[in-house]
């Protein structure tokens, strides 16, 4: 008879479930006072890589992401960038990007996010270079060539925002900062220096430029201390629909490179999980593995129809430019990471449901060092190792918890790393993939609440130890 029981009550719980669905905040009517006339700063929303749409300068044709058929067959050697192989600089695209890649495929990039912000925050958009009246409650979409160094996208942010406040005229206005995956390292970097390029040396003197301009900045999925997959991309391409971008098209692109994991991480182990000292960013390594333009491979179609002196001269070329890249997004990350006193505290939202890649592992054939991608690929396993342990963290697919939190650690109650200085004022963990973690509704209903109340976050008491 008790069982009986527990079987209908089951059922009546199911039935009740399955009609009430998964319930969902109203944003509309939670934050319905959003019209009611209070003032909000304008709100700068940052995309992530391959987070605008791109053209061509001349006869306006969208390149990216382009059609669906295109999206899905191409193999998009049209987005590298052309380098100068005496200024080992990328000569100036003939892209821009001209609008947020909304939604592609049915799948919601950006589209989602705009609307909660206008219909249920009450913003509206704006664009640069159009006086704005006192009460105004805009906001912003900052468009940025995301293949290019984010340095350079952030000394644009900085002229981005200068326009605002004279949009507004208002020279001490401050703004808030919506930033998704690579666009909170720009952001990050702004607040710290600006439009000051500091990657030539190793000091960073922090100008605080961003600091007295912005009030609340919240990060989405943002890479903090780096993300592996970008890493893996240069080693094996970066699949998109049928075929794979090419490793010798992305690494034209400096802004990847500031992608890749932080100095502080493990990022390379062997089959019994001792971590192998080897510094990505060191052209060096490389080239031992021959990953990227030195797999002879992709060597050969770098230099299909060139003449061996003529070859060897272009790759010593291209060299010189990886190089530079590896050693400019070496600094780019310590430039963030380095203290900062008068920091803007950080909120922080991201996903951990999903096991991302957070080490790559060589494995020893036959007296060969073979690199493996995935726990799968390892075949000399040694008993009692958990590979997925050793190369998986929870994460969004594409950023680990620790990086998004800018931990080299995934464990919380591990002091964070002396050289990690993350001005942290909370975090928000969703279950979403990092693409569409800008359609998560938890998301939207926290962003809203953290941009709509005059509650400050606060920065927990940090001691710097040096």
């Amino acid at each position: 008879m008790q069982v009986c029981l527990r079987i209908v009550s089951a059922l009546l719980i199911c039935l009740v479930m399955s009609c009430t669905g998964n319930p969902r905040p109203d944003l509309e009517r939670l934050y319905s006072t959003a019209r009611s006339g209070v003032m909000q700063p304008p709100v700068v929303l940052i995309h992530g890589v391959m987070g605008a749409k791109l053209r061509d300068r001349v006869t306006g044709e969208e390149v990216w992401p382009g059609s669906i058929t295109r999206l899905i067959v191409s193999n998009h050697r049209d987005l590298a960038l052309t380098i100068n192989l005496d200024s080992l600089e990328p000569e100036k695209s003939n892209l821009e990007p001209f609008a947020l890649t909304d939604a592609v495929a049915g799948v919601d990039f950006y589209r989602s996010i705009t609307a909660v912000l206008e219909r249920a925050g009450g913003y509206e958009r704006r664009e640069i270079g159009s006086p704005r009246t006192a009460g105004d409650r805009s906001y912003y979409v900052f468009l940025y060539d995301w293949r290019q160094d984010n340095q350079k996208s952030a000394a644009k942010l900085a002229r981005f925002i200068e326009q605002i406040r004279i949009d507004h005229a208002d020279p001490s206005l401050e703004v808030d900062i919506v930033a998704h995956s690579m666009g909170g390292l720009i952001a990050r970097y702004y607040i710290r220096y600006g439009e000051t390029d500091v990657l030539d040396s190793n000091d960073f003197p922090i100008n605080h430029f961003g600091a007295s301009r912005v009030r609340r900045i919240a990060l989405l999925g943002t890479p903090n201390l780096g993300s592996m997959t970008a890493v893996q991309s240069f080693i094996a391409g970066r699949r998109l629909g049928l075929r794979r971008i090419p490793t010798e098209v992305l690494m034209t692109m400096p802004s990847l490179y500031q992608t890749f994991p932080h100095a502080i991480n493990d990022w390379l182990i062997t089959t019994n999980g001792e971590v192998l000292d080897r510094d990505v960013f060191d052209v060096e390594t490389w080239q031992r593995f021959q990953w990227s333009m030195f797999d002879p491979t992709v060597a050969a179609r770098i230099t299909a129809g060139m003449r061996p002196p003529q070859a060897r001269a272009h790759l010593a070329r291209l060299t010189a430019y990886f190089d530079k890249r590896l050693e400019r997004a070496r600094r780019f990350l310590w430039a963030l990471t380095v203290p900062a006193p008068q920091a803007v505290p950080l909120i922080v939202f991201g996903g951990d449901c999903a096991l991302t890649p957070a080490r790559l592992l060589v494995e020893e054939i036959d007296g060969d060092s073979v690199l493996r991608l995935w726990p799968s690929q390892v075949t000399n396993t040694v008993a009692g190792m958990d590979y997925d342990a050793l190369m998986l963290e929870p994460g969004d697919g594409t950023v680990t918890k620790a990086s998004l939190l800018a931990r080299d650690v995934l464990d919380p109650s591990v002091a964070r790393h002396r050289y990690s200085y993350f001005p942290l004022a909370y975090s928000i963990l969703l279950c979403e993939p990092h693409e569409t973690l800008t359609a998560n509704i938890s998301f939207q209903d926290n962003l809203l609440h953290a941009l709509l109340s005059h509650d400050e976050p606060h920065l927990p008491t940090v001691q710097i130890k040096r």
